[in-house]
């Protein structure tokens, strides 16, 4: 089953970020970082910030710590390159060439450009401006908070939904179909009808 992609969106010192969830973990775009510095050309930023050694070195760090199939082999191959004026290296080629899973290229009509992990695109800030690091980390809390609070809701009126259906499902089962049934029987049709109202609201029985 393909991962679902959502997309939200936060405003840093006047700019508009896009912010992505896949398979559960939020990505961050740089290419929409970049534009509070370079707003023409904000590919070319992020290029020339992933042509430095230091760069190299932390994400290359990240990826070890947190990727296991990160290819060390040509990691290694990059570092023998860095430094030189002639390297040059682009998101597109960092992810092929290293197999990486904090930064992803995404292209579509609702997220296109190079996307990071938090851990990485708040570096990535930090080289633009330290100010507007402080601000990207904020406003990204903000966002955290306010999806935390909107799930807590969202679960809330799940839950009153279940118990009032639940009071209608079982009433209707208690004048149709329980006087035909013995006590225990009687105990199993209503934990599976229970269930039923579970799956369909939560995804998941009680147990579950």
């Amino acid at each position: 089953m393909k991962n679902e992609l959502i997309k939200t969106e936060i405003i840093v010192k006047d700019t508009p970020i896009s912010v992505i969830r896949t398979d559960k973990t939020d990505f961050i775009s740089l290419t929409d970082l970049a534009k509070y510095q370079n707003s023409s050309d904000p590919s070319f930023t992020v290029k020339n910030w992933l042509r430095r050694v230091s760069t190299i070195d932390y994400i290359g760090l990240w990826e070890q710590l947190h990727n296991s199939s990160f290819n060390l082999v040509e990691f290694d191959q990059i570092k023998t390159e860095y430094g030189k004026n002639s390297f040059a290296m682009s998101p597109t080629q960092w992810i092929k060439r290293t197999n990486s899973i904090g930064i992803i290229a995404k292209g579509g009509r609702y997220s296109i450009g190079t996307f990071a992990h938090p851990d990485i695109a708040f570096e990535f800030a930090s080289w633009l401006s330290p100010e507007f690091k402080l601000y990207l980390i904020t406003e990204f809390e903000r966002l955290k908070i306010n999806e935390s609070y909107q799930n807590k809701i969202e679960w809330s009126v799940k839950r009153e939904l279940s118990k009032t259906n639940y009071i209608i499902h079982t009433d209707s089962i208690k004048e149709l179909i329980v006087p035909t049934l013995t006590e225990k029987q009687k105990q199993y049709v209503y934990a599976n009808e229970a269930d039923v109202l579970n799956v369909a609201l939560f995804g998941m029985t009680a147990k579950e």
